[in-house]
């Protein structure tokens, strides 16, 4: 008789961010940018259990106030600018096998830095892969515009092609439609196969399946909050209704701002 896979969330969040200080508590839209991802995980059907792997006890306690776990902190040796996915992920199976005596069968890692994810995508991306025996992990991912064909890397001073065995001459310049498409991974949504993991000791495996991302956006600067911003005014999203109906909104300039400060654990400015 066939069982249901056993499937956590697991929504890394360090305390370390070069490019925006403390990006993964940032306010977005009125809420913090982890509170997303939180929302995603608990809005899918799929989902057991939602892990928050942090090693900041700020980021823990709001995580855990938009419903997550923090069972653990993650150690400061994996959560550095070098620190490998692969790292946080073997500490928390450890931790669970230490400490609860069993691994689940998928971890569904869902980045916070993509904020505007339907929840109905993870569960498809969790059926997809539970059908397929083959693949070690799942990954989404979008279509590039250009093929990576048509790109350049530069020496010295001059232009080069990326594929120098490539036999073509000036392949860079034939018609995009020369080469195959090329997808871009995005964090949209990833799933990893832990029995994968812990036999191979890596973290998707030689046969990644494909789930072809709505390409909502990544944030990585103070520009890709305002574009996201606009982006989720756009249209109707679960995971900010289910944040809008269950918690109060943040705003500098609403009443009892000190309150909400306080819950969601944000120093005053």
């Amino acid at each position: 008789m066939k069982t249901e896979p056993n499937i956590y969330a697991i929504i890394p969040a360090r305390g370390g961010s070069k490019g925006v200080p403390r990006k993964n508590i940032k306010i977005f839209s009125g809420y913090p940018l982890i509170a997303y991802a939180i929302a995603a995980a608990k809005l899918s059907k799929k989902n057991a259990r939602t892990i928050v792997s942090t090693d900041d006890s700020e980021i823990a306690k709001i995580a855990q106030y938009f419903g997550a776990e923090v069972p653990f902190l993650r150690p400061k040796k994996y959560a550095g600018d070098k620190s490998k996915d692969i790292e946080f992920v073997r500490h928390a199976l450890s931790w669970f096998q230490e400490n609860e005596g069993l691994v689940p069968d998928y971890l569904v890692h869902l980045r916070p830095t993509t904020p505007l994810r339907n929840p109905k995508d993870i569960d498809a991306a969790i059926d997809l892969l539970s059908k397929n025996r083959k693949a070690t992990s799942l990954r989404s991912g979008y279509e590039l515009r250009e093929s990576p064909y048509k790109l350049f890397k530069l020496e010295k001073k001059y232009f080069e092609g990326l594929f120098p065995t490539e036999k073509r001459a000036e392949y860079h310049s034939l018609p995009r439609q020369s080469f195959p498409p090329a997808y871009q991974p995005d964090g949209y949504v990833d799933i990893l196969v832990t029995k994968e993991i812990l036999k191979t000791e890596l973290l998707y495996g030689p046969k990644i399946l494909a789930y072809i991302s709505p390409n909502t956006g990544e944030i990585d600067t103070l520009q890709d909050f305002k574009y996201l911003e606009y982006k989720l005014k756009e249209k109707k999203w679960d995971v900010f209704d289910y944040l809008k109906n269950t918690f109060p909104r943040y705003k500098e300039d609403q009443p009892g701002q000190a309150k909400i400060r306080k819950v969601f654990a944000i120093p005053a400015r």
